[in-house]
């Protein structure tokens, strides 16, 4: 065999792979990148998501009240602007009235839902005109100085295995928003993404709502605290937070487990702070109450962490993973409850 012509072809593959490893990085280096500062003006555009946002418990206020402990000065001002409803098109005819006017220096485009949504009634968006859209809402917003961060769109339907209605064509529209960030040059949030993420490591049940959501769409309260978490880090800002992160478990047993599949469980749990060391407390018990509101939970757990980021390990830990699978088929129901300890 003659190795010549052998080395060559090589030669040529590594140099083609390595020019679109080199042009790749370059692209995501060229997208623009937005730090908060002093006196910015940000405005959120989206659909019924960020109206809901505005309210006190919503994602714009949440941000706007971190924002707030930043102390920068001039402070940053932020405005809402959601509309429920809202499709692409709608963006685009009234992005001067409701963003370009507030002279904003960042832009949050939060969109994609009822574009995807409304086609079930016949008023969705075709892809080409989600497209295009997207695109000129962007350079007008370039036009008038301020900086772009392009959000995909979250969820209609919270199971993690594909099996939600609208998945597929979800995921297309959320594949033409990627490849508008790219295209453009602008920062993507994708939301999508760690919706999908978060709720494979949280949504055991395959449940269609509940985890972020109220109603398979409308962020709940943990979801509003999701989206800020994420917006907020989309600006490069670290989320300070004090005391102790717990999470709270409970579980609701099927009828036909037994006593020592029960125990099992309980024990499996108890295993996991030897297992992940970002584990820094554990509690376990039955129920005792004497108000009979319990619903059929029977057994508690309370699972103590230093911050977010050992939560973050604690729920994709390969650990974890095998206690979901042996829990998950005997568990009828499960409630999951996080809060902060005050120091």
């Amino acid at each position: 065999m003659n190795s010549a012509p052998f080395a060559a072809r090589m030669a040529t593959v590594l140099s083609a792979l390595l020019v679109g490893f080199v042009s790749s990085h370059l692209a995501a280096e060229e997208s623009e990148k937005v730090t908060v500062k002093a006196g910015d003006r940000i405005v959120f555009l989206g659909d019924s998501i960020t109206a809901g946002g505005v309210r006190p418990d919503g994602y714009v206020t949440l941000i706007k009240q971190e924002l707030a402990k930043q102390q920068l000065d001039p402070a940053v001002e932020i405005f809402g602007a959601g509309i429920s409803g809202n499709k692409v098109p709608d963006l685009q005819k009234r992005l001067e009235r409701d963003v370009l006017s507030k002279k904003p220096t960042i832009v949050f485009i939060y969109i994609g839902i009822n574009d995807v949504w409304h086609s079930e009634s016949g008023r969705g968006t075709s892809k080409e005109n989600f497209e295009a859209g997207l695109k000129d809402i962007i350079q007008r917003i370039r036009d008038a100085g301020a900086k772009v961060v392009l959000c995909t769109a979250s969820v209609i339907g919270e199971k993690h295995d594909g099996s939600n209605k609208l998945d597929k064509m979800l995921d297309e529209y959320c594949d033409v928003s990627r490849a508008v960030a790219q295209e453009t040059k602008v920062q993507m949030l994708d939301l999508r993404k760690v919706f999908l993420e978060h709720s494979k490591a949280n949504n055991s049940g395959n449940k269609e709502a509940g985890i972020l959501t109220s109603d398979r769409v409308h962020l709940n309260a943990a979801g509003n605290q999701f989206v800020a978490h994420q917006m907020l880090g989309a600006l490069g800002v670290q989320v300070q937070k004090t005391g102790l992160l717990r999470h709270v478990v409970l579980f609701k047993f099927k009828s036909d487990v037994t006593k020592e599949q029960v125990q099992e469980v309980v024990d499996a749990f108890g295993q996991l702070p030897k297992k992940i060391a970002e584990i820094k407390g554990y509690e376990a018990g039955t129920d005792v109450s004497v108000e009979g509101k319990s619903e059929g939970f029977t057994h508690g757990f309370v699972v103590t962490f230093a911050d977010e980021k050992g939560r973050d390990v604690y729920l994709p830990h390969p650990a974890h993973g095998e206690f979901v699978k042996l829990v998950g088929p005997r568990i009828d129901k499960v409630l999951v409850f996080d809060y902060w300890t005050k120091d």
